[in-house]
């Protein structure tokens, strides 16, 4: 422009409207912009400075360092949805933090721009996947003073992140069964497909080549809710990550949480362990639990 270009070739060589040719002229003689310092203002830079308006909203939001989630993603028991959390307790600085779906479709932006390897993209109510917990609890009987363990029932849909967990007192079939029972119910529908590990109080056999053998009160649990059990291959934790990773995020956001807690009783144990499961689950509405309720079976 300082060298009198006509916007019209301004226009084609930058393949951009004669109008924002135009707005821009205006910008730079409103700013008295010296040209010749161009090459000390960033991209960003420039556009903020020509085009505030543009930028205005993006600015009370926090920024998000895609680069750090991508690496952290890449760590057992880590997911977005942990992420975001994360990145949204950090936030101090008087800005907001931008909403889960846009911090998703952030990360993939990012991810394509990268041509990164993205994570798998699971459909709502297809799948569930369940596990018991590695990490345990405990109460302690008043009366005797003694230590009795209490063992966590895991579950996950995979494409909200929305959990259940449940605890128990012992690890047998019927409690297994009770639990994948009390699942359905507080998801509210059963899905196409129960992932799970090779527990032996769900499956039989799992050869490498042939029929996988399930309990008999396993599979007339998955033809009672019309759900097919799919147990992960062995040495195969990639089929069902996100309850890996649920597993995980139970043992801190659960059992850390209440690690300074002294339970005299199951019940009262049974309680807590509810009461923070609510906590995990009470993230802002998200259109992802919506459509996995709305494809869930009822």
């Amino acid at each position: 422009m300082d060298q009198e270009i006509s916007l019209n070739t301004i226009s084609k060589q930058y393949h951009i409207s004669k109008h924002t040719s135009s707005k821009v002229k205006r910008r730079k003689e409103e700013l008295e912009f010296d040209t010749a310092k161009l090459e000390c203002y960033s991209d960003t830079e420039l556009g903020k400075l020509f085009f505030p308006n543009l930028y205005e909203s993006e600015d009370i939001y926090a920024p998000i360092d895609y680069e750090y989630i991508h690496n952290e993603l890449s760590k057992p028991g880590v997911t977005l949805k942990l992420l975001w959390n994360e990145y949204c307790i950090k936030i101090n600085d008087g800005k907001y933090p931008v909403s889960y779906s846009k911090f998703c479709r952030g990360y993939t932006e990012h991810v394509q721009n990268h041509n990164y390897t993205n994570h798998i993209q699971h459909k709502p109510g297809i799948r569930t996947e369940v596990d018991w917990s590695g990490p345990t609890m405990h109460y302690t009987v008043p009366s005797t003073g003694e230590v009795v363990k209490v063992y966590l029932f895991v579950a996950t849909l995979p494409f909200s992140q929305y959990s259940y967990v449940e605890a128990t007192k012992d690890l047998k079939m019927d409690t297994w069964i009770n639990c994948n029972r009390h699942m359905f119910e507080y998801f509210g529908g059963s899905t196409v497909r129960v992932v799970c590990d090779n527990l032996k109080t769900g499956v039989v056999m799992h050869p490498k080549n042939g029929e996988i053998i399930l309990t008999d009160t396993y599979s007339d649990f998955g033809n009672h809710y019309m759900t097919a059990i799919m147990p992960a291959q062995v040495r195969k934790p990639k089929q069902k990550a996100s309850v890996e990773g649920t597993v995980g995020k139970i043992a801190t956001v659960i059992i850390a949480s209440l690690r300074n807690r002294e339970f005299n009783s199951f019940e009262e144990l049974y309680k807590a362990v509810r009461e923070r499961l609510e906590v995990f689950n009470s993230t802002p509405f998200q259109r992802e639990m919506e459509a996995e309720r709305k494809y869930s079976k009822r």
